[in-house]
């Protein structure tokens, strides 16, 4: 069963973010459009060139209204470590939530039980609770911020203009589609 559409499970966990840390629930991602990335591992080499990527367009996401969440199975106490030693995690100043139990990542169905390792997986909720866009990559495949983006937006575009559709490469401003009789075997 995909997880489209589905309304994110309860959970509740603690993050690092400001020099602090926070607790984390379902709760906090609703009533906003949210961003959760699942990565592998704290420490590791694909992990912080996607962090530092989403770092450097969060004002992007956060013009959008949307708040984005790192999350990988390492504790809290080890993305604080981690961002205190990293350049590239340095510039990290949305929330990386730890999950040890595994929980979360469970929820999301991205848990590699054998390594007790996230896949990236990455899901877009809307403000709703709603998963509205869930990838899921190999962990050697790197994500790209920009992508994701463009992403977030037609999602929104969506939300806000019922019976319109946004097509492949669609960028905001661009034509969009309203389905219909009239465009079957037009397009």
């Amino acid at each position: 069963m995909s997880l489209i559409n589905t309304e994110i499970k309860p959970f509740k966990a603690t993050a690092y973010k400001d020099g602090k840390f926070i607790d984390v629930t379902e709760a906090t991602l609703k009533g906003k459009w949210s961003v959760v990335v699942f990565y592998p591992a704290d420490f590791t080499f694909v992990c912080p060139t996607e962090l530092e990527d989403l770092a450097d367009r969060y004002a992007e996401f956060q013009k959008l209204g949307v708040e984005i969440y790192g999350v990988s199975t390492d504790t809290h106490f080890a993305h604080k470590a981690w961002h205190d030693t990293s350049d590239a995690i340095k510039k990290v100043k949305y929330p990386l939530v730890g999950d040890p139990t595994g929980a979360l990542t469970r929820n999301f169905e991205v848990m590699i039980e054998e390594e007790g390792l996230a896949l990236r997986g990455t899901f877009v909720i809307n403000p709703e609770g709603l998963i509205k866009l869930c990838e899921i990559h190999d962990n050697g495949i790197g994500r790209d911020a920009s992508e994701l983006l463009r992403k977030v937006k037609a999602a929104q575009y969506v939300a806000s203009h019922p019976g319109e559709v946004c097509p492949a490469k669609w960028q905001e401003g661009a034509a969009t589609l309203k389905p219909s009789l009239d465009l079957v075997g037009k397009i």
